[in-house]
């Protein structure tokens, strides 16, 4: 960080040297050192709140555990624990500044918590700042820890608080498609394969389709966050607890769980727990997988709402911005598109993530950082995505009901629905008789004698086209399929 010649300063020494950090800041030479190497994002670890969150967690419980089995003096302890929950307050965040994207599997990370979370403490104590003779960052904050356990699990308890959010705002989506459902119930449209008309059916059935398979991710995302509970603090620099007292790993487990209320459990192999990466992609999997299911869905809404006249128009999205700066009146599915943009990024960051796992060597993965980016960028995004989505979009679709209407009146799909009382011949025949001419379906098969107008009326009915009332027996043929004529004139 450039210092400006004016600001006041204090020095550090690590083993490289000596530093000089502003005074007025929380971290110290270990991250200064790292502002320095890794200009690369330009995005501090403090745009993931619930990562600095984690971080602090994961130092209270190792406080807490320490002072439990007499590794460190309760006065000391008690001085972390103090400072560490003023960071799961919220306060101090802007003090966690080293990059997002950094060199050295999340030392730099570890490095700016314990920093951070020491110069806290020693505040509260009445000391200055890098008075680490009486608290230190190394010796004390980061006391039967390594960077290779607190890392990971701090990742790990982040993502899934900040997941916790993501849920709620996917279970709100949902519930805004099932209302929409439930509003277009008896609208009836014509459904489409690969493009092309197909049978009827009701836009509620659409819309409900739209909120079962959002119904569908929630779970999948929910048992896939099961993976991240499984945590390797005491593992230390490979696994082997090498600096631990061998009470120190149940004892962080067990004020771990009590600080973030999640059900954590202490891997069974700690040197595969510290080495392995796995479980980042499987999450990050299901985290494509909403999002790419998300994406199909704003393609339909973008299809449906076409147009508005030479288009399909079946729908129309809100009106949130102009569309054009050369066409007036143009409107465009903006919200939508950005929902598909962010899908894309979530793809692309889920790949991110697969190569980083892979990238991992012997005892450690050196790639966590660039994968706990990937994967808190993808739920940020993903989480105000799926607000927008449904405040300013899903919320206000209403459906073009006349529009629907005489599209499903002249389409020959509806001929299907009379397949099983006409039989496929004379289906298809009248089928192409009405496409050469444009004639009602209804009243070419009354004309033709096959049905009476009621029987007609009774099987094209909303229920019976949309599949909600079944079929359960054919009428009698009326008239033989051969004598059926096929009107050629246009």
């Amino acid at each position: 960080m450039a210092l400006d010649a004016t600001m006041r300063t204090r020095t550090e020494t690590d083993s490289i040297g000596t530093m000089e950090i502003p005074a007025d800041a929380y971290w110290g030479v270990h991250t200064e050192r790292a502002l320095e190497n890794f200009p690369i994002a330009k995005r501090p670890i403090s745009v993931y709140s619930e990562l600095v969150r984690g971080l602090a967690m994961v130092k209270q419980a190792s406080a807490r555990a320490n002072r439990e089995i007499g590794a460190l003096s309760h006065e000391k302890a008690d001085l972390i624990d103090r400072a560490a929950q003023l960071v799961i307050d919220g306060k101090y965040h802007d003090q966690f500044v080293v990059g997002v994207i950094q060199g050295g599997a999340g030392t730099s990370t570890n490095m700016n918590a314990n920093e951070v979370i020491t110069n806290i403490a020693l505040e509260l104590a009445g000391r200055e700042k890098g008075d680490y003779a009486y608290l230190s960052p190394i010796d004390d904050t980061n006391r039967s820890q390594s960077t290779n356990d607190v890392y990971p699990t701090a990742i790990k308890v982040g993502l899934s608080l900040m997941l916790r959010s993501l849920l709620d705002e996917l279970e709100l989506l949902r519930k805004a498609f099932l209302a929409k459902a439930v509003e277009f119930h008896d609208i009836l449209k014509v459904g489409r394969t690969q493009l092309q008309d197909a049978v009827p059916m009701t836009l509620g059935q659409e819309f409900h389709g739209f909120a079962t398979t959002l119904g569908y991710d929630h779970q999948r995302l929910t048992e896939n966050a099961n993976l991240l509970y499984e945590i390797n603090m005491g593992a230390t620099a490979i696994g082997t607890g090498i600096t631990t007292h061998s009470d120190y790993a149940p004892a962080v487990l067990r004020h771990l769980r009590e600080i973030t209320g999640l059900d954590l459990a202490t891997a069974d192999d700690l040197v595969e727990s510290t080495s392995d990466t796995g479980s980042f992609m499987s999450f990050s999997a299901s985290l494509k997988r909403n999002a790419i299911k998300l994406s199909k869905i704003c393609n339909d809404l973008r299809l449906l709402s076409s147009g508005p006249q030479a288009g399909l128009g079946e729908i129309n999205l809100p009106a949130v911005q102009a569309g054009s700066s050369i066409m007036p009146g143009k409107v465009n599915p903006v919200i939508p598109e950005v929902v598909n943009q962010v899908a894309f990024s979530v793809a692309g960051a889920d790949l991110t993530v697969t190569m980083a796992v892979e990238g991992g060597q012997l005892q450690l993965n050196a790639f966590e950082p660039v994968i706990a980016h990937s994967i808190f960028q993808s739920i940020t995004w993903m989480r105000q995505a799926m607000w927008t989505l449904r405040v300013n979009c899903v919320e206000g679709i209403t459906a073009n009901r006349e529009r629907l209407g005489a599209m499903v009146g002249s389409s020959v799909g509806v001929v299907t629905a009379l397949t099983p009382f006409i039989g496929y011949a004379a289906a298809a025949a009248l089928a192409k008789t009405a496409l050469l001419t444009g004639h009602n379906i209804a009243d070419l098969v009354v004309d033709g004698g096959l049905m009476t107008r009621d029987e007609v009326m009774k099987q094209i009915s909303p229920a019976r086209l949309s599949g909600l009332e079944a079929v359960t027996a054919a009428i009698p043929i009326v008239q033989p399929v051969e004598n059926i004529v096929t009107d050629q004139r246009v």
